[in-house]
């Protein structure tokens, strides 16, 4: 916003949240806990280590961010927007949803160990894309158990090539 003020700029800024997709790294919790469900299911790894599972985030698809960042792109205006589902949902039932695609109960897999929590961990995290949606017309459409579905393909896809 400073340099589009400054420099007369035409440059929009996108507060984009958790964007995730197959491409995520696996330090992420969403590729950590896919990457897992790919190994337990083929026999490689016998549990998945989390920290807090109560907490909550606004997880969406990156190919549906991308498309709002380029909505932004085409505006006679530039300005802010924050880019998010609005919605939020835990880490357990995250796992609960990857676990499930493949036939598993995340219980039976995810041990709760104390050395992941994070001291300043941040209960609840959600976006409010209603400026998005006003402006751009802009809404995430991939809902989450599709995206989960998406990235365990994509792990099991990788995890069966690499055994």
């Amino acid at each position: 916003m400073n340099y589009r003020e400054s420099f007369n700029l035409h440059a929009s800024s996108g507060i984009l949240f958790n964007h995730e997709s197959p491409l995520r790294g696996i330090e992420f919790v969403t590729r950590k806990v896919t990457d897992a469900v790919a190994r337990i299911y083929c026999g490689q790894q016998k549990e998945l280590r989390l920290g807090n599972i109560d907490a909550q985030r606004d997880w969406g698809f990156a190919g549906d961010y991308v498309e709002a960042m380029w909505s932004m792109l085409q505006q006679p205006e530039p300005d802010n927007y924050v880019v998010a589902t609005g919605k939020t949902t835990s880490v357990r039932e995250m796992c609960r949803i990857a676990f499930a695609y493949v036939g598993l109960n995340f219980e039976d897999n995810v041990v709760i160990d104390p050395r992941f929590y994070r001291p300043a961990e941040v209960d609840v995290l959600v976006g409010n894309p209603s400026k998005a949606k006003a402006r751009l017309g802009w809404t995430a459409k991939t809902p989450l158990e599709s995206l989960m579905q998406m990235m365990v393909e994509a792990d099991l896809a990788r995890v069966k090539r690499i055994y």
